[in-house]
């Protein structure tokens, strides 16, 4: 089984006890998210019960090329259990963490954990190779310390004393050693008082954020799993897997001797293999050390810093906190700084300049190191604070008023103001009680919820999460999101409609006419590969079959290569790519040429989309027996009838007047009815009913699900058979 270690550890918490589940029972799933899934399915027999129910199952897997040199694809886990922050229903749903803990499991020789049961008090588990014991946090006094104190216990525990470097035997009956620490994921308070918005914390800055998965823990009673491995992955080729390496570096990054700030900093856009560092093109403010990656990863998307602020920390929890820093208060928005730079005649770099300045104070990384210490979500509390600021603005908030809290409004910005806040929630002290629960319940709790999705002051645009891409923009990403179970977070088009807007504002001309960048994307999009119109978020195009496709594609396409095989989101797929010859990006054949040199397989592209469609497919089926129904599958009202407040204008490719253009996107809404009919479209394309959007016997049995068709009928869940749409 090249790739795999072939065998997965199954955790019993309330009998205190470990089994071993053979991996080539779910080797057909490829990895992560499908064997995730398939589990899931196979032991949680009533799919309805609630997530701190003890027989919620939680899976935490690897892929084959975890702990391998697979361009960007060594380091992710997936984590899939009933979750608790999404609502109305809290459903079956994933998360993702890179870092150190897959690889180590791997070399563990887990392929994967299965957590099930609850202890009878706080534990942990330690594993040391094919060693595993639950032990009692009692002995550590790790519950009740955050992620940081807990990791750094567990290190001493297992590694003894010894320097960052140093040999460590994790087994004194062994001979095996290694350098490495133990990998550790862990909880913090905000997990263990059951808040519904905390997150599991691995490192300083590798997060588990949405899905609730701290306070699934926390009803568990379990504080942290370590893993320290000393074995190794059997590959296939490994002549192969090098060659491949060397074959994507050489093809599709810039090297490290010829940067182009500017280039650069657009090459490294999500869904571009990143060529270098991204801390290396920033040179100014704050003084950093050197970059950080995940393991095996050919460049370090996060960085540290010399005084050790934020460090690892990107992206949500590094930005959560920074429009709301008084110092820079004229950044109320990047928009709005390129905006006031753009007026005042300034591009190019004094932009990354200036841009940096204003981005990363030391409050905001302060903020950062504090909610991933207490284990607290960044993007609840990202549009949350606004939600906060705005209500108390209204006079609805604050002291004595209407919702009544001590919150220190007037040190917004501050690093005490984050400080209360966080300490409200841990404690679920007054308003804290009610966040606690997530914004959306909190709203609820306050008889606000109705009125503040309405009007948009509350930006929780699907499943009762918080915004990340405008669905009335970035269509994929708002589809493929309420057709899901959570906030998607795949950055796969983001540079379709990225691109050519910094080009544009940089005033250096479209790379491509608007037809062949078009088709750079969807050439390789199988089985669609013959409509270019599936990327034309033109008015016009917004409810077409073309788009339908381009969704289907994307759920499947991030089923497996993305959340199973564990390629990077901010990587893959990588379609435009401004390193490559004729800005051809890797996707296509670079994710079977690492798949197969690892694992020995045959797989084409085109089958690991297909996989997809059948991991999808079970995923919707288990969605369908928790309660979900087409009529729940809406935005709130206020994507409907307001237009985006973006602050500039996205460009895209378009088919308009019969001829291929860029046209502006931006300020628009969606249309119910139009909405409702693309909804038809696609059910019709997926070969789900379209009354109820539950998955049809004929669709499930042509993909070898025909039990879990027995299992939706048996529950009365089973969609109807109609003719389906070719």
């Amino acid at each position: 089984m090249y790739g795999y270690t072939g065998k997965m550890l199954r955790v019993n918490l309330t009998d205190r006890t470990t089994a071993v589940i053979d991996t080539e029972a779910y080797r057909q799933w490829g990895g992560g998210h499908g064997i995730g899934s398939a589990i899931f399915f196979d032991l949680v027999k009533d799919k309805t019960i609630s997530g701190i129910d003890p027989a919620n199952v939680m899976t935490i897997m690897t892929s084959p090329l975890t702990g391998t040199l697979a361009f960007g694809a060594g380091a992710r886990i997936e984590l899939q259990a009933i979750g608790l922050q999404a609502y109305p229903l809290p459903w079956f749903t994933r998360s993702s963490v890179g870092g150190r803990f897959g690889a180590m499991l791997k070399f563990a020789g887990w392929d994967g954990v299965v957590i099930e049961g609850a202890a009878d008090k706080p534990v942990w588990v330690d594993i040391r190779d094919d060693k595993v014991w639950i032990r009692d946090c009692a002995e550590l006094s790790l519950w009740g310390t955050d992620t940081m104190q807990c990791q750094q216990a567990i290190w001493t525990y297992v590694a003894g004393a010894s320097c960052y470097g140093d040999w460590i035997t994790p087994l004194p009956s062994s001979s095996s050693r290694t350098t490495q620490r133990p990998a550790v994921l862990a909880i913090g308070p905000a997990g263990e008082r059951l808040v519904r918005i905390s997150s599991i914390i691995h490192d300083s800055g590798n997060a588990s954020g949405q899905g609730g998965f701290g306070a699934v823990w926390g009803s568990k009673n379990l504080k942290a799993i370590s893993v320290i491995g000393t074995g190794d992955i059997a590959v296939a080729d490994p002549k192969a897997l090098f060659e491949a390496r060397q074959w994507a570096i050489e093809n599709f990054t810039f090297p490290l001797d010829a940067i182009d700030a500017m280039k650069s900093m657009w090459a490294t856009l999500p869904s571009n293999l990143r060529s270098f560092p991204v801390p290396l093109i920033f040179w100014k403010k704050p003084p950093q050390s050197r970059p950080q990656a995940c393991f095996g990863c050919q460049a370090g998307c996060r960085c540290r810093y010399d005084d050790a602020i934020g460090n690892d920390s990107s992206c949500k929890e590094s930005g959560f906190y920074q429009f709301y820093n008084l110092r820079h208060v004229a950044a109320n928005a990047v928009g709005n700084v390129i905006a006031s730079l753009d007026a005042a005649g300034k591009k190019g770099t004094p932009v990354l300049d200036e841009l940096y300045d204003r981005m990363l104070p030391t409050t905001q990384r302060q903020a950062a190191d504090m909610v991933q210490r207490y284990g607290i979500n960044a993007g609840e509390l990202e549009k949350g604070i606004p939600y906060l600021r705005d209500l108390n603005k209204m006079g609805v908030m604050g002291p004595g008023k209407e919702i009544n809290t001590d919150l220190p409004f007037h040190k917004l910005g501050q690093i005490e103001f984050v400080e209360r806040l966080v300490e409200i929630i841990i404690n679920r002290e007054g308003i804290g009680e009610d966040i606690a629960e997530g914004f959306t319940r909190a709203a609820g709790r306050w008889g606000r919820l109705e009125e503040d999705l309405k009007t948009g002051l509350l930006n929780c645009s699907y499943w009762g999460l918080p915004m990340h891409y405008d669905p009335r923009v970035s269509l994929e990403w708002g589809y493929g999101t309420i057709l899901s179970d959570r906030d998607i977070n795949e950055h796969c088009f983001n540079p379709l409609y990225m691109i050519p807007m910094i080009t544009s504002f940089m005033g250096t001309g479209q790379p491509l006419p608007a037809e062949a960048f078009a088709r750079l994307y969807t050439d390789r999009m199988v089985p669609f590969q013959d409509d270019p119109r599936m990327v034309d978020f033109s008015d016009d195009n917004m409810y077409s079959e073309s788009v339908a496709r381009l969704v289907a594609w994307h759920r499947r396409y991030t089923r497996f290569w993305k959340h199973s095989a564990l390629f990077c989101d901010l990587q893959y797929p990588d379609f435009f790519n401004w390193a490559a010859q004729g800005y051809h990006g890797i996707t296509g054949e670079g994710e079977p040429k690492f798949f197969n040199a690892v694992t020995g397989a045959e797989m084409s592209f085109a089958e690991g989309i297909e996989l997809g469609r059948k991991i999808w497919n079970l995923d919707n089926a288990i969605w369908s027996l928790q309660g979900r129904h087409r009529d729940m599958v809406k935005f709130p009202d206020y994507i409907h009838d307001t237009p985006s407040p973006w602050w500039g204008t996205f460009y895209c490719p378009a088919y308009t007047n019969g001829a291929w253009e860029y046209v502006p996107i931006g300020k628009r809404s969606l249309d119910r009815e139009k909405f409702e009919q693309f909804k038809t479209i696609y059910y019709q394309l997926e070969g789900w009913d379209t009354t109820t959007g539950w998955p049809m016997r004929s669709t499930l049995e042509s993909l070898g699900l025909g039990y879990v068709a027995d299992e939706l009928e048996r529950n009365g869940k089973l969609g109807k058979d109609v003719e389906r749409v070719s």
